[in-house]
């Protein structure tokens, strides 16, 4: 049931896109720093389990590999990489996000296409394993290039 108002909530936040992409830059930037930390948080999760660190459980997994498969894709489309986004608030973002937006763009397609992924594959510890080491490479491709040390 909760996964169901998630996606719900999820879905308007996706309708409502073009009136993020005209929010105030910090607010993007707020929006931006929170959604990777939710992100990360809920990778943790799955990557501790793909380790060994705690207990594979289906449920758990599949409810953070949902998140994450719906969470993905709305920093960038919700205009929280856009314009003025560079600057005010403190970042981690990279320079080069913005001075090479195409690339930074595919890169962050990646990471999106491997989210997309992971409903399906949090049903087996096995084929969890592959699709966290899958998105885990894309995390570190993105962060090598496009994030502040």
């Amino acid at each position: 049931m909760k996964i169901k108002h998630l996606a719900a909530l999820l879905g308007a936040c996706l309708s409502i896109g073009t009136a993020f992409a005209q929010a105030k830059p910090e607010s993007q930037i707020e929006y931006r720093k929170s959604a990777m930390t939710v992100t990360a948080r809920s990778f943790g999760v799955l990557g501790a389990m793909a380790k060994g660190d705690i207990p594979f459980n289906k449920e758990v997994a599949t409810r953070h590999a949902n998140l994450l498969a719906n969470l993905s894709d709305l920093p960038l489309s919700a205009g929280a990489f856009g314009p003025g986004t560079d600057k005010g608030a403190p970042t981690k973002a990279d320079p080069k996000v913005f001075s090479e937006p195409e690339k930074f763009k595919a890169a962050y397609e990646k990471f999106t296409a491997a989210t997309h992924g992971l409903p399906a594959a949090a049903g087996d510890l096995a084929t969890l394993k592959v699709a966290v080491a899958d998105l885990g490479k894309t995390c570190k491709g993105c962060h090598d290039d496009y994030r502040m040390k």
